[in-house]
């Protein structure tokens, strides 16, 4: 009986081995369909997990179905972008008879692209945490940086490392072996039919791609359906998310995404917004090149001091209504000029240096202190202050170099940076570099030299320790919470170190003759369920040092209205292109009567701009698509209205198309 039976099981298990997959009837074109099956299936997956994971926030929309069927739409655009070259490819291996060299190579790309695909997924949540978004350009902007990157992830992040490349493992391992049975189970087609067939897979890939018979083709904005940022981020792949940012690139400064608008409109309503006489202004070639005086008179102006807090939103603030952990700088309420109302430009250090160091507003762009034509003769605070003979430094704890922070200072009236390389034995160093403590230990040593030195000085100090991961030395401070590395005890060293360098500044020669202001770059980890989260743009900020009387400021001021009232509160006259207003001749609180231009501030977030004036809210988004808000700065909430501002939406457009003019065409400078 056993021997009857043992060459049946044979028989049978070499039937089944020489069976065809019914894919693999499609000849060479199954390795595509496997690849649109699989990863259709695996972003779907995905897709599902974060909608899960984020159901509160997707269950207020009652979109779910919609985020599903247009999910599945930017899956297929992906994946059709991966699969395309191949096919494209496909008619000159049959011309050159290397079928079999196209199969290989199927088989390996069709590998590569989806394990990247999944790659990305992989990491969506960690970055969807920390950003409120899938990944984004900000992905690629951290990625030219691999050593500070990897260092935060292996000090932060080890374990959820480990998750993801047991996960990438197992992906990987499966995906060459389903790709290696399609190529090796498939059909052998002739050379005819697979000619035949090429122009139809060549169709739809491209009405994949396209997905759409409108006049443009899709993109990221079509999947946009409701006012939460992040809910939108999760309707398409992280893998396309990016592919749109990196296309993005090629566009930079280009804020027509909003709209157009004549060139001499734009010019009128950006100088009528800058509050200062249309006398002022010294140049026709250059549109916001203007005169300022000083509004305090000094028979020898002060020095400057700029402390650029990392991170610090109004959220980490007692007298903003924050979380308690920052004393020292809630204290300073009292003994300076205080921004109750202050909000940064966006949410990224290199923007924040943009708006406090250049007072440059923003762009859907990158940053100035990256872009190209930025790098030379781009007006700042520091190129100001060098004309009028001041010696300018930048000091920083970390690498002088990540975001192109040395090049953009150097290339613009630095004199210095002083950076990781030159703190001597310092006491501690994290992912970010030297702790901050040692930072002002840093710029402490050099004020008391600039100031011995009777030269004037402009010094930019730039903390990093309220930085994920979030590194300190210990016995600093009684922790706020447990954990350690968390960022409330970040935050709270972060201050405690704030408040020994201005402990040391108030018992020095220098502080009876410098301005220090302390001031946010942005906050962390903004987010929230609006299409800009107003409440998270919100940053403290304080003038302190020399004569300088407390004084409360509750109007709204933008982080770029800074530069232009240091110099009038320095005392010095000067000629410059900043488009901010010096809020001491344009602030009731400084005295000033009516009638005054109307407060406001700037913001980017993402792609999208806003502009926010009193309690209005107007946002810009690509398209030339226009929302109007109201913000209750009680409740820190935005509510959507149907009450239009079209003068309003118009001053928005002009602000936001300004900034990309005057640095495509290289207009932000002194002539």
């Amino acid at each position: 009986m056993t021997t009857l039976v043992q060459p049946r099981v044979a028989l049978a298990i070499a039937t089944l081995r020489s069976m065809r997959w019914p894919i693999g009837r499609l000849g060479p074109y199954s390795c595509v369909l496997g690849f649109l099956l699989i990863g259709s299936a695996s972003l779907a997956l995905s897709r599902a997990v974060l909608i899960g994971w984020q159901w509160d926030r997707v269950d207020v929309t009652d979109s779910l179905l919609s985020m599903l069927v247009q999910g599945l739409r930017s899956d297929l655009i992906t994946l059709g972008l991966f699969a395309a070259p191949l096919v494209v490819l496909l008619p000159l291996m049959l011309a050159l008879n290397r079928l079999n060299w196209w199969a290989r190579v199927a088989s390996v790309w069709l590998s590569f692209s989806l394990i990247v695909i999944l790659l990305l997924e992989f990491a969506t949540p960690q970055f969807l945490y920390e950003y409120d978004s899938r990944p984004n350009r900000l992905f690629i902007e951290y990625l030219v940086y691999p050593r500070e990157v990897s260092a935060m992830l292996w000090t932060g992040y080890r374990g959820t490392l480990a998750l993801v490349a047991v996960g990438l493992a197992a992906a990987g391992w499966l995906t060459v072996r389903h790709f290696n049975k399609y190529r090796d189970r498939s059909e052998r087609w002739t050379v005819r039919t697979v000619l035949l067939v090429w122009p139809i897979v060549v169709i739809v890939l491209f009405v994949m791609i396209r997905s759409s018979f409108q006049h443009r083709p899709a993109n990221l904005a079509s999947f946009a359906f409701c006012d939460d940022a992040m809910v939108n981020s999760l309707v398409a792949n992280s893998a396309y998310s990016v592919l749109s940012a990196v296309w993005g690139l090629k566009n930079e400064a280009q804020s027509e995404i909003y709209g157009e608008m004549p060139a001499q409109e734009i010019i009128s309503r950006v100088r009528n917004g800058m509050a200062t006489g249309v006398e002022n202004f010294t140049s026709d070639q250059f549109p916001t090149l203007h005169k300022q005086i000083a509004s305090v008179r000094r028979e020898r102006p002060l020095n400057l001091v700029i402390v650029l807090e990392e991170s610090l939103g109004a959220g980490f603030v007692e007298r903003l209504g924050g979380v308690p952990i920052t004393p020292h700088l809630s204290g300073l309420a009292d003994q300076g000029i205080w921004f109750e109302q202050l909000y940064a430009t966006g949410t990224r250090s290199v923007r924040g240096i943009e708006a406090v160091v250049a007072g440059f507003p923003p762009t859907p762009a990158l940053s100035v202190v990256k872009l190209d034509k930025s790098q030379r003769d781009f007006s700042t605070l520091a190129s100001v202050l060098r004309r009028a003979g001041y010696r300018n430094e930048f000091v920083y704890g970390g690498e002088s170099h990540f975001d192109n922070m040395r090049g953009f200072f150097l290339g613009n009236g630095f004199h210095d940076v002083v950076d990781r390389n030159d703190i001597v034995a310092p006491k501690f160093v994290g992912s970010w570099g030297a702790s901050d403590e040692d930072l002002f230990d840093k710029a402490h040593e050099r004020l008391q030299a600039l100031h011995e030195s009777r030269q004037p000085y402009f010094l930019l100090v730039f903390s990093s320790s309220n930085h994920t991961p979030f590194e300190f030395p210990d016995g600093r401070i009684e922790l706020h919470e447990q954990p350690k590395q968390t960022v409330h005890n970040a935050v709270k060293y972060a201050d405690h170190a704030l408040g020994g360098f201005l402990k040391q500044a108030r018992a020095s020669k220098y502080w009876e003759d410098t301005l220090i202001m302390v001031v946010a770059d942005h906050d962390t980890r903004v987010y929230g369920d609006e299409l800009v989260p107003v409440n998270k743009f919100h940053i403290p900020g304080v003038i302190l040092g020399a004569d300088v009387q407390p004084r409360r400021i509750e109007s709204t001021v933008s982080q770029i209205d800074l530069a232009p009232t240091l110099l009038s509160l320095m005392g010095i006259d000067s000629e410059h292109p900043f488009p901010g207003r010096d809020l001491t001749r344009t602030l009731a609180e400084f005295g000033n009567q009516p009638p005054l231009p109307a407060p406001r501030a700037m913001m980017q977030f993402d792609q999208n701009f806003a502009w926010l004036q009193d309690n209005r809210v107007t946002v810009l988004v690509p398209e030339g698509d226009v929302r109007y808000f109201t913000y209750d700065r009680r409740t820190k909430s935005l509510t959507s209205t149907t009450t239009q501002d079209p003068e309003m939406a118009r001053n928005a457009l002009a602000n936001v198309l300004m900034p990309a003019w005057l640095y495509r065409d290289q207009l932000y400078r002194v002539r």
